[in-house]
């Protein structure tokens, strides 16, 4: 390859030998910096193989694509409790690292982030001048918790020891995909939630540094709190009302994850196109 990105080498050899094969930062890059560059960032427990397809097709047209594997994430032992850890300044530091490979990978950097990585988008979205952000089904909060009690329920959860939770109660370890941790940790979940809070207290009082954000969501979900997604949505239209976009996808299921073809693959396929117009209209 013609060119050397000495950040790109280092972040990875961060996938040790304890990372599974699926789990690896994905990489699709072309042999010169290109005009645009895309980061996409995984959800939470998931891994960047969740990404795999955007990642194969956004190169194919064109683009340097760069997929990294969040703190903790993508170990080969499906039942590690190495998302225990997950604090939100390890985040920060994380997303500040990919988004200067993205600038040295393109003139131009999208990000697109799904759950967690949609609320790292957003973060992303309101600190960086880039050129587009996408936060697919964002996390900024639980679906059937009120506004008011979510962040009494996070702080009660950081006071108590960690427990770990199934996701799928009934399959339990046996839950697809395989490239991802079938149970979450509850201190992870509480720490996002800090994020979220952070951002939308931003928002607030002043606009995204991305030139043009969408927020994508499920208008039958289930999971994370659409409530909260379109208070972030009214805060930032405030200032930004013709660069700030709310995609509903309607018509489909009460599914939060509608992005993994190893979990939901007719709902994979029927989002796909939007999403990937969405990333890269």
């Amino acid at each position: 390859m013609g060119t050397s990105w000495p950040r790109l080498d280092n972040l990875l050899a961060r996938d040790h030998s304890g990372v599974a094969d699926r789990g690896r930062t994905i990489i699709h890059l072309h042999a010169e910096r290109r005009p645009r560059a895309v980061l996409l960032l995984h959800g939470m427990t998931s891994s960047p193989s969740q990404f795999e397809r955007f990642a194969r097709d956004l190169f194919e047209r064109g683009h340097n694509v760069l997929v990294p594997r969040l703190p903790h994430h993508g170990h080969a032992d499906r039942l590690s409790t190495a998302l225990a850890r997950l604090r939100p300044d390890e985040l920060y530091t994380a997303v500040d690292e990919y988004v200067g490979i993205a600038r040295e990978l393109g003139d131009r950097v999208t990000i697109a982030g799904f759950s967690l990585g949609g609320l790292l988008t957003a973060w992303c979205a309101q600190h960086y001048e880039v050129e587009r952000c996408v936060a697919i089904a964002p996390f900024f909060g639980v679906a059937w918790i009120p506004g008011g009690l979510m962040t009494w329920v996070a702080e009660t959860m950081l006071r108590v020891p960690n427990r770990f939770h199934w996701w799928d109660p009934i399959l339990r370890e046996r839950q697809m995909p395989e490239h991802g941790y079938p149970r979450y940790a509850t201190h992870a979940i509480a720490h996002a939630y800090r994020i979220a809070q952070a951002v939308l207290r931003e928002a607030a009082f002043r606009p995204p540094m991305a030139q043009h954000v969408v927020l994508v969501v499920n208008a039958a979900e289930l999971g994370v709190s659409n409530r909260a997604i379109r208070r972030l949505y009214a805060r930032w239209r405030v200032f930004r009302t013709e660069t700030v976009e709310l995609v509903a996808l309607r018509g489909l299921p009460p599914s939060h994850d509608i992005i993994e073809p190893l979990r939901h693959a007719d709902l994979a396929a029927r989002v796909y196109p939007q999403i990937l117009a969405a990333i890269d209209p």
